[in-house]
């Protein structure tokens, strides 16, 4: 799972937070389960740990998710069968002190919205290159319908918001939903909750990758230490 390649230290730092994140997990709790390479690390410890008596349902926000946590041995059920769940723990692009975050570099940010918005809490995992002081420089995924998509990106165009929809294998990219995936080059993002309702009253899309008012505490990594953070 995951995206680009990352150095020894941000694998590391990847590793370590997202094994300590497992350990947040209690017995009997619907956990939604994230998606990425940090996500990974925390699927495969929560592993360890219901193969030695923990107790969970885990909730996926991706197929591959689901198709890892299965073969490790975690039971996933569909989000419908499921009132609320407990606690989500996620991977981000970015996020900043206000925990607002920048999520769906893997594609998945339509389900892991879903997903957190019935989550009681939202517990973001990251490596210390994801912490920002602003949001932007990481481009942002919005996930667009296919009908009339060249249509579609003219809006984003006009606003100055450089869309460039993104491509696999030379392909364009197909979310779990299939829909496209347009990345925004914006560099900062000045004002989230303001470009957040600009995007989403845009025609054609279906979600956009920021997530503001849904997390609730990270950890952070930085180097062998991890630091949680609780939104006041």
């Amino acid at each position: 799972m995951g995206g680009s390649a990352v150095n020894g230290k941000q694998l590391d730092e990847k590793r370590l937070v997202g094994e300590m994140a497992a350990e947040h997990v209690e017995d009997g709790m619907i956990v939604g389960l994230g998606t990425g390479s940090t996500a990974y690390w925390f699927i495969r410890k929560l592993a360890e740990r219901v193969a030695g008596g923990l107790r969970v349902t885990g909730v996926a926000t991706s197929i591959q998710t689901a198709a890892l946590a299965e073969s490790l041995g975690i039971r996933v059920v569909d989000v419908n069968e499921v009132g609320e769940v407990d606690l989500t723990i996620d991977g981000a692009d970015e996020i900043d002190d206000r925990f607002h975050a920048i999520k769906g570099g893997g594609g998945a940010l339509l389900r892991e919205k879903l997903v957190a918005s019935i989550s009681r809490r939202v517990m973001i995992i990251a490596d210390s290159t994801k912490r920002v002081r602003q949001l932007g420089r990481f481009p942002l995924p919005v996930e667009i319908v296919p009908f009339a998509y060249k249509h579609t990106l003219r809006k984003p165009e006009q606003a100055g918001y450089a869309p460039r929809i993104r491509e696999k294998d030379g392909a364009l990219f197909l979310t779990d939903g299939g829909h496209y995936i347009v990345d925004l080059h914006l560099n900062r993002i000045d004002d989230p909750r303001g470009l957040a309702a600009s995007i989403s009253g845009m025609p054609g899309v279906v979600e956009h990758g920021l997530f503001i008012d849904l997390v609730s505490e990270a950890l952070i990594a930085e180097g062998g230490e991890v630091r949680m953070m609780r939104k006041a």
